[in-house]
């Protein structure tokens, strides 16, 4: 795959370029290694050979799509205003996916400046056909509906074609076996908007050519399943085709606890579709305290087998407490299962399961980077390129970090973790309830306000961080919160501790809804800095929005570039 080092479009995978050397500026913060371990209690539970856990994308992967090509599968998620965006996974078994590559991957394709984190891409459909790979989706609030195209999934993906006469959100293309298009959205319904969160689901011709629509909208669901019920937020549609006949599945119900999946079937892509009567994946009508819940499941996209199997992603949650989840929106894969025609994934009342039968596929070895599961990775940043799950929020510039001799510098800037900006932080999703995360860190913190270290990040106003910081010039070891756009743009000062050196490695741990911080100078055990910490900040209830929790590495410094 190209790297782009241009512009920190080396991000391909990472952000990769370059940094001059400042002698006037505040000195590089240098990461020798990071190392991130999960511990959860359901990827223990005993798994056989002929069989997977759920999720098999763990951590914030929302609004999974995914298409067939032969024997190999390709995924990709949102990513709201992260950068890159819109990851591309590839598997042959559908449980175990490699990145393979990010769609949006060049600061020249999109732009998040000033954006809140759950802005930026949402819901994206990728398909393929005669030999090329779509990706259509929506930059809320940042241009609106477009299409983006590549002959290698891997990349590199084309500059985004707007598609104007679309408004709304969650497009979604049809490639029917002919080779006629169409291009599906929601938006406002026809009529008058009759309750909150009353949408519908149009449909239009789409030339694949041209990458423009043809001819007039048609509205072909309105509300949801039975209008008279009022349901909310129909949205997320893709049409797939058995047997001769045309199915439309959608999400309804709003992503939270009350999120569902329903399915329409017609003789038509335009309709008149038929809807099946009650939701065919959904966890509202289980117990919402009960043991290991999953929750909010929906959002989600049908592909069908070499072997004549149809298999369902889609997204859901797992909460540690009371609608509380700091993981964000993960991929879980289920089985579909025909009745009477129609495609069915969870009966009423039915829990989706942590252990899973295998899809009829041949088993792919288990990828370099894992996805699900209990793991320890660690990074030694001793090669030419970060891995391309590292993300930073909106879209860099400038370039403000490098590897370099088995580290990571990043060059302490003005733009801080608590503003709409785009600040020298560097992240990886967290994945699991229960995780470390660790890195060893030299910084000399000359100036004061310079600080670098490890941040726990939810969103621009719901963070902790950890890490070596310059105070009136005194050098400390400390620990931050932000818990709310009320508070300060560097948070409180929770604990600080004079500290000599300029080096130190550091931890964050968390424990669900509660997190310790600690430190130590050498290779003995760890100094507790701060323990039970709330956790519930967060988490999505608390901090709102789409996204999950992202841990990693930060740099600031008052006197820094921007």
């Amino acid at each position: 795959m190209r790297q782009l080092h241009l512009v920190l479009a080396g991000l391909t995978l990472a952000l990769l370029a370059a940094v001059p050397g400042r002698a006037q500026g505040p000195q590089p913060a240098r990461f020798d290694w990071f190392e991130y371990a999960g511990d959860d209690t359901t990827f223990n539970f005993p798994a056989g050979p002929s069989e997977y856990r759920n999720p098999v994308l763990a951590g914030f992967y929302s609004d999974p799509s995914l298409t067939r090509v032969g024997d190999d599968y390709y995924l990709t998620a949102s990513t709201f205003t992260y950068f890159p965006g819109l990851p591309v996974f590839r598997s042959r078994d559908l449980v175990h996916w490699t990145q393979i590559g990010n769609a949006i991957d060049r600061p020249g394709q999109l732009n998040f400046d000033g954006l809140g984190l759950s802005r930026g891409v949402f819901a994206p459909d990728i398909s393929h056909h005669a030999g090329t790979f779509y990706i259509v989706n929506t930059c809320v609030d940042c241009g609106g509906n477009f299409i983006i195209t590549a002959k290698n999934p891997a990349g590199p993906w084309s500059d985004p074609v707007w598609i104007k006469d679309v408004g709304g959100i969650d497009p979604s293309l049809f490639v029917d076996d002919d080779g006629a298009a169409w291009l599906m959205n929601n938006a406002a319904p026809a009529g008058p908007v009759l309750y909150e969160g009353h949408r519908a689901i149009w449909i239009r011709r789409f030339d694949l050519k041209t990458l423009k629509t043809r001819g007039p909208a048609r509205m072909i669901v309105d509300g949801g399943v039975d209008i008279s019920q009022k349901p909310i937020w129909a949205e997320g549609p893709h049409i797939f085709k058995r047997d001769g006949r045309y199915y439309l599945i959608t999400a309804e119900g709003g992503t939270a606890i009350n999120h569902s999946q329903v399915v329409y079937r017609s003789d038509s892509p335009e309709g008149p579709w038929t809807a099946y009567p009650r939701p065919i994946l959904t966890q509202r009508d289980l117990e919402p305290l009960r043991r290991y819940p999953v929750t909010s499941a929906g959002h989600a996209d049908i592909v069908e087998t070499q072997n004549g199997e149809w298999w369902a992603t889609f997204l859901a949650t797992r909460p540690y407490g009371d609608d509380l989840y700091n993981t964000g929106r993960e991929t879980f894969l289920l089985p579909v299962h025909w009745r009477d025609g129609w495609s069915v994934i969870t009966a009423p009342g039915q829990g989706i399961a942590p252990v899973v039968r295998h899809p009829d596929l041949p088993r792919e070895k288990a990828p370099a980077t894992p996805t699900s599961g209990n793991f320890v990775l660690r990074e030694e940043f001793d090669g030419k390129t970060l891995a391309p799950y590292w993300m930073t929020p909106r879209v860099p510039k400038s370039a403000w970090h490098r590897l370099r001799a088995g580290t990571l510098e990043l060059t302490p800037r003005g733009p801080r973790i608590g503003e709409k900006l785009q600040p020298s932080f560097i992240a990886r999703r967290q994945q699991h309830l229960a995780m470390t995360a660790s890195t060893s860190l030299r910084f000399d913190a000359g100036r004061p306000g310079d600080k670098a270290g490890l941040a726990v990040y939810q969103d621009d106003a719901h963070y902790y961080f950890i890490g070596i910081v310059n105070d009136d010039g005194r050098r400390v070891l400390r620990v931050e919160r932000r818990a709310s756009a009320k508070d300060a743009v560097d948070g409180a000062v929770l604990v600080s501790v004079p500290f000599a050196d300029a080096a130190a490695q550091i931890q964050i741990r968390a424990r669900g809804g509660r997190y310790d911080f600690s430190y130590r100078t050498g290779q003995g055990g760890w100094t507790p800095l701060l323990s039970d910490a709330d956790g519930t900040i967060l988490s999505t209830k608390v901090a709102g929005g789409f996204v999950g929790a992202m841990i990693g590495l930060y740099a600031h410094s008052p006197t820094g570039p921007n």
